[in-house]
């Protein structure tokens, strides 16, 4: 088979059953049809990434290809996933129409989170999914300001704010109520989280805007950052996190027949009768 796939790293939890077995099969069938199967550690050197498990081993083959551009392929094994978007039933098939060049691309907004320390000392970390305030180790609310674009927007007291990608806004933004985007626009969401207020609601903006955060003093609280689930470390009020578009993206590849509201169908249950929607959801 003439492929500009040829040189592969499949990435999966092989100790998970629900993964290890269609890695091996897709691995003895790219050996079959002549693709070379590379090592982790020979990722530089691979033409596309096969992430095989739930949206965590996606962002973690974003990770590891950000720098590089090498385009992910994700084989979904995992629960409400919405980045891998091939089943196990089609990974053989979407696999050979890849490899033959038939399929599509797209490119998902990538956000650098820089937390200025007021030591002097940046931390910075990148986020396909998201960009976290949260508090920790108390039960007491956080206060907060957050600026965008150099102008002041509002103070928040509650458990936090999610800064997400179009990506992102279908993890956890969504399940604090805010709105699902499209993935090719460029567009980042802030949704604050348990908000003290219920005017405090989520607000789209352009991804060409800096988004800055800055915790408020107050008596016995403590907030960190993470992203993607990842600890980038404790704030405090003489720290400021800048959150603004990276330069550079990671690259999906589809086979054939992608539908983004097609998967949103599929995990959200629309467009089903809502009479049986009930039944289905508590038997998945």
């Amino acid at each position: 088979m003439t492929t500009s796939f040829q040189n592969i790293v499949i990435i999966g939890r092989k100790e998970d059953p629900r993964v290890g077995e269609p890695l091996q099969l897709l691995s003895q069938h790219l050996i079959k049809v002549g693709a070379s199967l590379l090592h982790r550690d020979e990722i530089a050197a691979a033409d596309l990434v096969i992430a095989i498990g739930g949206d965590g081993t996606m962002l973690h083959a974003s990770r590891l290809t950000r720098e590089s551009g090498i385009p992910i392929l994700g084989i979904n094994r995992g629960r409400l996933g919405f980045l891998a978007d091939v089943t196990p039933d089609e990974m053989i098939t979407s696999v050979d129409h890849v490899l033959s060049g038939n399929y599509t691309t797209d490119t998902r907004l990538v956000l650098e989170a820089r937390l200025q320390r007021a030591s002097g000392k940046d931390e910075v970390a990148f986020a396909l999914n998201d960009v976290v305030l949260q508090r920790r180790e108390t039960g007491r609310m956080v206060d907060f300001e957050t600026r965008i674009a150099n102008r002041y927007v509002n103070t928040h007291s509650g458990d936090g704010l999610i800064v997400a990608t179009p990506t992102g806004s279908t993890a956890y933004a969504l399940s604090c109520g805010g709105p699902i985007i499209e993935p090719h626009l460029d567009a980042v969401v802030i949704v604050p989280v348990c908000p003290h207020t219920l005017t405090d609601r989520p607000i789209v903006v352009s991804a060409d805007r800096l988004v800055e955060v800055t915790l408020l003093q107050r008596d016995e609280t403590k907030a960190e950052i993470t992203v993607d689930g990842f600890s980038l470390g404790g704030i405090s009020p003489t720290d400021k996190l800048r959150i603004s578009a990276a330069n550079k993206r990671v690259t999906l590849v589809h086979p054939p027949g992608y539908d983004f509201y097609e998967i949103l169908r599929s995990k959200l249950f629309w467009g089903r009768d809502s009479r049986n929607r009930d039944k289905e959801i508590l038997e998945s």
